[in-house]
């Protein structure tokens, strides 16, 4: 019987030389470069990041989960989600461990659907961490419902022309590439009908209107690009994976870029969680510390709860992709990740926010920060709802009505059952009486 909660003394030995070089060496880097992490390196940060890089390959951490043939080790998604959890603390540490989002689930799908040639050209410099890529699928009329979906990807000739409009791009102002996801058949479904191109985002006729920004950004200034394709004119070998096979490529790439959020989600949500229990310890009102009141105490029993619960939910989820080698298999189980994985971090650093006073919510601490990610966590690669839809029908199929009046739990109709299969016994029992 294999059950086992242990990670291997090796790969252990990895992990907590990980936590401490995040910890001394990488989260410095999200207080002097702030929200630069994505903007490609000028000499001044190559100068400081490229050491750091070298060494996480010196200690084979970059891209664990890829394989060899990749510039990984091969390890899975088990073993990423232990190391995720720790650089989850951190805005650069993916960066600099050479598994960040959306670079990462870019990487896999042209690692999967991608050409020799679309790797060399694409994936190579990727994985390196020389260029960054953007995923270009949601549109302002129709969100994530892809099938309101209105860019058009047209043939003429040997090439394909895209025209339309994607609403929050991430990343696209500092991409070298786009994967963007068009209309190439009106004429059947929309899970039939579309297909991925990747653009260069040099490409004449890509427009980015302008940078969306998250609450709190200054006007005109974010991450997150309102794009106008206008006769992009691209290559047919442009496509990425079967035309008319946009919905198979999507959900692998979608599938690891939830759970990859989630994996991370613990390491930001155990930052949350420690300094909370810090802050109680440390602080005393009242006559005692804020550890001894109750209501604290109540704060720390149920983030506890909440963040174990959620850890091991998303490591089981990570051991059953390791184990059937598709994302749609475990689809209820990546759904159900992104579901709870919002709350959780909103409710542990709202918690921690609470503790903390009014020092909580200033911009000196990064708690507010954090509940603010929690909403963007509970849209990003789908809203919530859709999720909870997903995991409703996924679960749906496990289970039978019955053609009983009566739920098959009835008692009176249980109990008559047992009465009439334990009979012979029962006669005998009232016979000796």
């Amino acid at each position: 019987m294999a059950w086992d909660f242990e990670t291997d003394p090796e790969y252990q030995a990895k992990l907590d030389w990980a936590d401490a070089f995040v910890r001394a060496e990488v989260e410095p880097l999200d207080l002097v470069f702030a929200d630069q992490q994505f903007v490609p390196l000028d000499e001044a940060r190559r100068k400081i990041v490229d050491p750091l890089k070298e060494e996480v390959r010196r200690q084979g951490l970059w891209a664990t989960h890829l394989g060899p043939e990749l510039g990984g080790q091969g390890h899975g998604q088990l073993k990423l989600a232990l190391l995720n959890e720790i650089l989850g603390r951190s805005q650069w540490a993916p960066i600099v461990f050479g598994c960040q989002a959306p670079d990462t689930g870019n990487a896999e799908i042209i690692a999967h659907y991608g050409t020799p040639a679309q790797k060399e050209r694409y994936l190579a410099p990727l994985l390196a961490g020389e260029i960054f890529s953007s995923y270009s699928m949601t549109e302002p009329q129709a969100g994530a419902d892809p099938a309101r979906f209105t860019t058009r990807a047209t043939r003429d000739g040997d090439d394909w022309v895209i025209d339309g409009w994607k609403f929050f791009s991430s990343n696209a102002r500092t991409a070298s590439f786009l994967i963007v996801m068009a209309v190439t058949d009106p004429e059947v479904s929309a899970y039939e009908g579309m297909s991925m191109f990747l653009v260069p985002t040099d490409t004449p006729g890509v427009e980015i209107v302008r940078d969306v920004g998250l609450f709190g950004d200054p006007p005109g200034e974010g991450g997150h690009a309102l794009i106008r394709y206008a006769g992009v004119r691209v290559p047919a070998d442009a496509l990425l994976g079967a035309e008319g096979g946009a919905f198979a490529v999507a959900q692998t790439r979608l599938g690891g870029g939830r759970i990859h959020h989630a994996m991370r989600t613990i390491g930001l949500a155990q930052k949350a969680f420690d300094m909370m229990c810090e802050r109680a310890l440390s602080r005393e009102t009242a006559g005692s510390r804020l550890a001894d009141k109750q209501f604290v105490q109540g704060y720390i029993a149920d983030s506890y709860a909440q963040l174990v619960q959620f850890r091991l939910f998303v490591l089981h989820t990570a051991w059953k992709i390791d184990k059937y080698d598709d994302y749609r298999r475990v689809r209820k189980d990546i759904a159900t990740a992104k579901v709870v994985m919002p709350t959780v971090l909103h409710d542990i650093a709202w918690r921690a926010m609470q503790v903390h006073g009014a020092l909580g919510v200033t911009n000196e601490l990064p708690l507010f920060r954090m509940i603010h990610g929690a909403a963007v966590m509970g849209l990003a690669d789908g809203p919530t709802e859709v999720h909870k839809v997903t995991v409703a029908k996924q679960v749906l199929r496990d289970h039978r009505p019955t053609d009983d009046i009566w739920p098959s739990e009835w008692l009176p109709q249980k109990r008559a059952a047992a009465r009439a299969k334990f009979a012979d016994h029962l006669e005998l029992e009232v016979g000796n009486l």
